[in-house]
């Protein structure tokens, strides 16, 4: 074999030819990753049904790291827009857009308090950086701007209310009663002299 770049192809006829147990095991080894020839392994290309784990990490990517990283995962799944949008909510497709499922919600709830941990850490990190000292320099801009995104990002990820059954809000309702005054010309006149009185 000549010394240098060879392929991979030669590589391995190379080093079979060296060690004949290694052409065995080779083969073994191809056996054992190669996908079965039936219906049960996953998703088929033009296979529509997305696998519920799926569902969650593009959910997660969309809600976490913005939905221009969920449509990028999804596009390389073959997946629309619509559904990313869907699965950022919790649902598990556009038909049930309006009525996600309790589980993916609480999934994503939790990545929402995963990230917001962090960036409360990071808040309190960079205001805790912030003293007298650096309040008279200009690094205390940077720190105070820093503070203010960790705050707009635990604003922004904070977790949506768990749907329930019982959840129609019940709001105060005040009805202000204005009567409007008319003048006496409005009402109708009667003439009563004294002796109809009597």
């Amino acid at each position: 074999m000549p010394i240098g770049i060879v392929s991979e192809d030669d590589f391995l006829a190379e080093l079979e030819s060296l060690n004949p147990k290694r052409k065995d095991e080779r083969e073994r080894t191809r056996a054992r990753i190669e996908l079965p020839t039936d219906q049960n392994h996953g998703r088929n290309k033009g296979d529509t049904n997305v696998p519920d784990s799926l569902r969650k990490i593009i959910g997660e990517e969309s809600v976490i790291n913005g939905r221009s990283a969920g449509l990028d995962l999804a596009n390389e799944f073959g997946i629309s827009a619509s559904s990313v949008s869907a699965y950022a909510k919790g649902a598990s497709s556009t038909a049930s857009y309006n009525n996600p499922t309790l589980d993916k919600v609480r999934f994503l709830n939790k990545s929402r308090a995963r990230a917001v941990k962090k960036a409360t850490r990071t808040l309190n990190l960079a205001l805790g950086s912030i003293d007298q000292e650096k309040l008279d320099y200009a690094d205390a801009k940077d720190l105070a701007g820093i503070a203010k995104d960790m705050s707009v990002i635990i604003k922004n990820l904070e977790p949506q209310a768990e749907p329930t059954n019982q959840s129609i809000e019940q709001n105060q309702q005040f009805v202000i009663f204005a009567p409007q005054f008319r003048s006496e010309k409005e009402f109708d006149v009667i003439d009563v002299t004294e002796s109809d009185l009597k």
